[in-house]
């Protein structure tokens, strides 16, 4: 067998497989030795049809397979120790008149390369590494939370402001008939407000759900309807007050500071709030890494120069689908994916140049990470060691989940070099600007 490789030009190459007789022979006959001797045919014993017949019925589909098999094999072997980086797979030159029935057999196969390129971390435009900070206003809005949720309740005969009142919302229309607590803090419509102030139990009051509270989410809830249903919905509920209430605030002492945060946590107003500045700004983080992240990829993406072996691209993924696409389809479908490929290139050279590897020791370390902050959600706060060993060994034999936490681990690894290496200038805010800046 003999594999030559003809370069088209820096981002297409032809290899060209010669396959020999002697390559294939010894194979094919042993192959059709072993069929003699199953073979089950009228008028022969087993283990007696003459060979003839054996390489009438079955020789060229014999043939075939191997010399594919062989094909493949060795194809893959040259590409590995050629060290050739190859984009999609090596798509095979169609012959109209290549003949099955000869002895010697020629293929050629079409390969797109991936390009050489340069790449360097230090940008020469600063990318912004936002700090979201918990600023004063946030922090005390938390601790009114924290005060309201573990303070007391006092019956009312009539609404005021900052009341919780209690009722059923319904409209026979719509089908809603629902029970549920408005709190005249979470209203935003001034007309809503205005209609339940003075009112008293047993009255109701017509209001309009377009627009009746500051967050979206809260209106589904209170109706009873789906979230897809209560964005489209605008019509007039009646509610029936049921019950007032006024929230009485907790005071700030240590029996709340246990309530909240567990005992001990803090012993004072000045620690609490401290708590839940260190609290927000580790959630803050999160956030901030994962816009840091998303600019860095884009800045690569359109700032890093070079050429994709664009024709051969097309052509692949025309002929490689579950079904044949048109001309158009395929350029349409490379336009989709052009810059994820871009990404992914600029991404290995990235990974391969600073020589970050995922270890099978900091995966399992990873995922126990994982583990254990998925297990105090549901309040097992001190899980074994042992414990969380064993659920890791179950997770990470799982190879769709290995693929998954590798992938989480290797954006951790590449948002900690660009930390190190790139050039970031940091701006601190706090989330109300972060919302407004990135989500506008």
């Amino acid at each position: 067998m003999n594999i030559t490789k003809e370069q088209i030009d820096e981002l297409n190459a032809v290899v060209k497989v010669a396959i020999t007789k002697e390559d294939y022979q010894d194979k094919v006959d042993t192959i059709l030795k072993d069929y003699r001797k199953q073979a089950n045919i009228p008028g022969f014993r087993k283990g007696q049809v003459p060979m003839g017949l054996i390489k009438k019925q079955y020789g060229k589909a014999v043939l075939v397979d191997e010399v594919n098999k062989l094909l493949q094999d060795n194809l893959n072997k040259y590409l590995t120790e050629e060290k050739l980086d190859v984009l999609g797979n090596p798509l095979p030159k169609q012959r109209d008149n290549f003949n099955w029935d000869a002895e010697d057999f020629d293929f050629e196969f079409e390969l797109g390369l991936a390009p050489n390129f340069e790449l360097s971390l230090k940008s020469k435009k600063a990318i912004t590494q936002y700090r979201i900070v918990a600023d004063k206003k946030m922090i005390d809005e938390q601790v009114d939370r924290i005060r309201k949720q573990y303070g007391k309740l006092v019956n009312k005969q009539e609404v005021e402001k900052k009341d919780e009142v209690s009722g059923v919302f319904k409209n026979e229309a719509e089908e809603i008939d629902n029970k549920a607590v408005i709190e005249l803090d979470s209203v935003k419509s001034k007309k809503a407000i205005d209609s339940l102030l003075k009112k008293k139990v047993g009255d109701t009051v017509t209001l309009k759900t377009k627009g009746l509270f500051k967050e979206d989410f809260v209106l589904p809830g209170s109706l009873g309807i789906s979230k897809e249903k209560a964005e489209k919905l605008n019509i007039d509920v009646d509610f029936t007050i049921e019950e007032i209430n006024e929230r009485e605030l907790a005071p700030l002492d240590q029996e709340l500071f246990d309530k909240a945060l567990g005992k001990d946590a803090v012993s004072s107003e000045k620690e609490l709030k401290e708590k839940i500045k260190e609290d927000a700004e580790k959630q803050f983080e999160q956030q901030s890494d994962q816009k840091l992240l998303n600019d860095v990829t884009e800045y690569f993406i359109e700032n890093t120069k070079f050429d994709l072996p664009s024709g051969f691209l097309k052509k692949w993924i025309q002929m490689t689908g579950e079904n044949p696409l048109t001309v158009e389809e395929a350029n349409e479908e490379y336009e989709k994916s052009e810059k994820g490929l871009r990404y992914q290139l600029i991404e290995g050279k990235i990974i391969a140049d600073n020589d970050l590897q995922v270890q099978f020791d900091e995966l399992k370390e990873f995922a126990k990470g994982f583990i254990k902050s998925q297990m105090a959600q549901y309040g097992q706060l001190n899980p074994q060691e042992e414990e969380l060993d064993n659920i890791a060994t179950r997770v990470l034999s799982n190879q769709d989940e290995v693929k998954r936490l590798s992938e989480q681990l290797m954006s951790q690894k590449l948002l900690s070099l660009y930390k190190e290496k790139a050039n970031l200038k940091v701006k601190e805010v706090t989330y109300e600007n972060f919302v407004k800046e990135v989500y506008g």
